[in-house]
């Protein structure tokens, strides 16, 4: 109890020093929190979504994917007859049963021919309205559709897009473009987290998704009274045989939500991941928070020791402020979790993806994690301070505050920590010259955690050389105020090594993710200029295939010289030494993609491969396979008959465009796969006449204008495209970094703060012999940017070994050029100066206003 007492008093006595590392904790368990909460409730409306809109049983083509998913490289959606309706009708347990049609290959565009597909990359529906429809839709607004001019609408992508009755929509299928207006819309009965869904009446549906009528894609089947899911698909099956997708509800959901799922969990991972690095930063603050605080209650525990306290009580009175610190931060993060979910739901919204708080899911676990992590993550971090306080002696009462340096302890630190980093720096070298990237990325990741540990563990060290130098360079030039800010710096070497250490880790990170990011653009450019031979690229950036009536309107368009078609085709392949594989693509193109794509080759040419009845691979499939020049492969395509083709050319494996395709021409393989189901292109590839490139750029655009999916790029395009990419990519990194650069900047305000209390005897004295108010707070601000600017250059020195590490893996899959993008690590080396400037702003504050004689008259 007296422990208790003790703790819960020292604790409020200093609840504004721990008011910075409270926040540090808070952060990090809201974070966590919040992934958590937001990841959860994106999961039950997803699962309330599929769970309402499946039928009982639902029967579909053999081709159908598991989740329903109806995109095809026909651009058709698979399907069944009719006549599977009045067969399924017959099945024991039945009640009813109703034939539906809908695809997810569908651009809809308004009458200006804006696209109406979700922001989000949700799926565009459309699909004939039916009974099942009518279960989860409420018609808010006139009517169904009743014939081939009528189209009704969800209600959230009539809001989005200002849509309203008699609107004019165009339907762009594989089949053509079909015209309606809009004849009602019709609100879901749950949250549509942000599909677009259009209904067509179902003879309508049929001819414009499929072409024809008396076919189907899905038999909804609802079961009788009694009967359960299970059983009627076992009925369903025994009328029909295995012809047919039978599914249950319950096995549609899974097959959705499992999809979704993945997507969700790299999200949730990622985010965790950005959280434990913000854990990891506030492990510093909290370790110099507790280090500062029992080196000023030196005396103060020299008297208890005197009194009577053992060692371990001492212990566990400094443990037991940790344990309210980290209860504390923790519920408040909690809390602050839930609200940061709220706040990330809002923003989705923003971004066209619906979710409603009435789906808010906080499972019991959650906060049960983050109280756990926020604890324990505290009292680890607090350990080493509380144990250090358990050895002050019961003499330290009668000297001045402040513990005495172990000078064996420190040496032992610095070889154990340049020890870390050799090892480390061996791994990264060993992984920088590694024959293959997986075996190299294991090495990278070691070295990454040994030199990162290495550089924390000789902080110290490094901190007492470097800002020695900082010093000579940066505070020389403020004389004495200057040289005092170095003292201060270096007066405790461990302290400012662990503050400069919390900034290191998240700039690093940074450093390193700037360097593999500008090298991605660097060398894709690079083997965008080596290899690709034509002026324009036409493609769908949702990956649907190019209809036949948008690959004649590029024919059609003036001044071009050809045009390239590409397809892909799935096929099983036979192989010399007798292996079947289960599933290859086949690309298959006109001849002149030989020219339009320079595709380095290790035997043969590619143009060869064009040739009738032949084909080329890739090096490593036929190095596995026994594969030369003039080999038979049987390619059994899934659409299709066998072909039996010859190898005419085997293409380098360090081919970055198209890296590890097969080709064949379209007209050898137009003899084995019926024209109904060769599929659409994949990409157009669009060369000008010589002279006419920016003129026939212009037409081309022109020429797809009724194909707004549909987007037309030359060389330029391409490499905006990419460097955008990249750089959204980088950016939402950096940003989630930010939380953990963010902790450290609190780490540098926590320290400067305790040691402005600690010195304030020194600070009264100083004033009275004459130092002003201002030459204190540049004193304390210049300590503030040594200690940022020190962290800065630990860290992205670090971060650039780790990306040019980095860089050499990525140079096996053929991005070899190492880019180092300046601009970015000089801005983040002055941003770490104003870094250190804001930091220092309140502390400088607080000790300017410090009551001189007060101040002198502290023990």
């Amino acid at each position: 109890m007296t422990v208790l007492k003790t703790s819960m008093r020292n604790f409020l006595a200093h609840k504004g020093r721990m008011a910075l590392s409270a926040v540090a904790v808070l952060l990090s368990v809201a974070f966590v929190c919040g992934t958590l909460v937001f990841t959860d409730t994106m999961n039950t409306t997803f699962d309330k979504l599929f769970q309402a809109t499946a039928s009982d049983v639902q029967v579909g083509a053999k081709g159908a994917s598991d989740t329903g998913e109806t995109t095809s490289r026909t651009g058709k959606p698979p399907v069944l007859p009719a006549s599977v309706v009045g067969e399924v009708r017959r099945a024991r347990g039945v009640k009813s049963a109703e034939g539906a049609v809908f695809s997810t290959s569908v651009t809809v565009v308004d009458a200006g021919k804006d696209k109406l597909s979700p922001g989000n990359g949700g799926p565009t529906i459309v699909g004939s309205w039916n009974g099942n429809d009518a279960r989860t839709m409420e018609i808010t607004s006139g009517t169904a559709p009743k014939g081939p001019d009528q189209v009704m609408v969800d209600a959230d992508t009539a809001d989005r897009h200002g849509l309203k009755r008699g609107d004019d929509i165009g339907l762009i299928t594989a089949v053509g473009t079909h015209h309606a207006r809009v004849s009602g819309i019709a609100a879901f009965k749950v949250t549509n987290p942000g599909a677009a869904i259009f209904y067509l009446d179902t003879r309508t549906a049929q001819q414009t998704l499929v072409g024809r009528t008396g076919v189907y894609t899905t038999v909804n089947v609802t079961a009788a009274r009694g009967v359960s899911d299970e059983q009627l698909k076992k009925n369903v099956v025994a009328v029909l045989g295995h012809d047919y997708k039978v599914q249950t509800a319950k096995e549609v959901a899974d097959a959705n939500q499992k999809q979704v799922q993945s997507f969700l969990n790299v999200m949730k991972y990622a985010m965790l991941g950005f959280a434990g690095i913000a854990f990891l930063v506030g492990i510093f603050l909290i370790i110099n928070t507790f280090s500062m605080l029992v080196a000023q209650r030196t005396r103060e525990i020299g008297l208890l020791r005197a009194i009577g306290s053992s060692r371990r009580q001492v212990n566990r009175s400094v443990l037991v402020e940790a344990l309210l610190l980290g209860v504390v931060g923790s519920v408040l993060g909690v809390g602050a979790g839930v609200g940061l979910a709220i706040g990330l739901m809002q923003l989705m919204g923003r971004m066209d993806m619906k979710l409603s708080t009435d789906d808010l899911t906080v499972a019991w676990t959650t906060p049960a994690l983050g109280l756990l992590l926020g604890v324990v993550v505290t009292v680890l971090a607090a350990y080493l301070p509380a144990r250090r306080a358990g050895k002050v002696s019961p003499m330290a009462a009668l000297r001045d505050a402040g513990a005495p340096s172990d000078a064996r302890a420190g040496a032992v630190r610095a070889v154990l920590g340049l020890l870390l980093t050799a090892a480390g720096a061996w791994s990264l070298y060993t992984a920088a010259t590694a024959d293959q990237a997986k075996t190299g990325s294991g090495w990278l990741g070691l070295g990454v955690l040994l030199t990162l540990i290495g550089f924390v563990v000789v902080g110290p060290l490094l901190a007492g050389g470097l800002v020695r130098v900082l010093g000579a360079v940066l505070l020389r030039v403020f004389g004495p105020v200057g040289r005092m800010a170095e003292r201060n710096a270096l007066r405790n070497p461990r302290r400012t090594g662990a503050t400069g250490a919390a900034l290191m880790i998240g700039l690093a990170l940074v450093a390193c993710l700037s360097v593999v990011g500008s090298s991605m653009v660097a060398s894709a450019t690079d083997q965008l200029d080596k290899t690709v031979g034509t002026d324009f690229i036409v493609q769908d950036d949702n990956g649907q295939v190019i209809t036949k009536q948008a690959v004649q309107a590029v024919k059609d368009t003036p001044g071009l010289a050809r045009v390239t078609e590409y397809k892909l085709l799935d096929a099983a392949l036979t192989t010399p030494d007798g292996r079947t594989t289960k599933k290859e693509t086949i690309n298959a193109a006109d001849p002149t993609y030989a020219r339009d794509v320079r595709t380095k080759t290790v035997a043969g040419s590619l143009a060869d491969a064009y040739r009738p009845d032949s084909m080329s691979v890739f090096e490593g499939f036929a190095d596995d396979h026994g594969i030369k020049l003039g080999s038979t492969v049987a390619v059994h395509f899934e659409d299709g008959r066998t072909a039996k083709l010859t190898v005419r050319a085997i293409t380098s494996d360090e081919a970055v465009v198209d890296k590890g395709a097969m080709y064949a021409s379209i007209s050898t393989v137009a003899k084995y796969v019926p024209a109904d189901r060769m599929p659409l292109d994949d990409l157009l590839f669009v060369t000008a006449k010589d002279g006419q490139e920016k003129t026939a750029y212009t037409a081309l655009k022109s020429a797809l204008h009724e194909f707004p999916q549909y987007t037309v790029r030359d060389q330029t395009d391409y490499k905006q495209e990419l460097k955008d990419q990249i750089g959204q990519l980088l950016n939402m990194i950096y940003g989630l970094l930010a939380l953990a650069i963010i902790v450290a900047v609190l780490g540098v305000v926590n320290t400067l703060a305790l040691s402005v209390v600690e010195r304030t005897r020194e600070i009264g004295l100083m004033r009275a012999v004459g130092l002003s108010r201002r030459q204190l707070r540049r004193m304390i601000r210049l300590e503030s940017v040594v200690i940022a600017v020190f962290g800065a250059l630990l860290g992205l020195g670090l971060g650039m070994g780790w990306g040019a590490t980095a860089q050499k893996l990525l140079a096996l899959e053929g991005l070899t050029i190492l880019d180092i993008p300046w601009p970015t690590i000089a801005g983040v080396f002055v941003g770490s100066a104003f870094v250190g400037l804001f930091a220092a702003l309140v502390p400088a504050f607080r000790a300017a206003r410090m009551n001189v004689l007060n101040a002198i008259a502290t023990d």
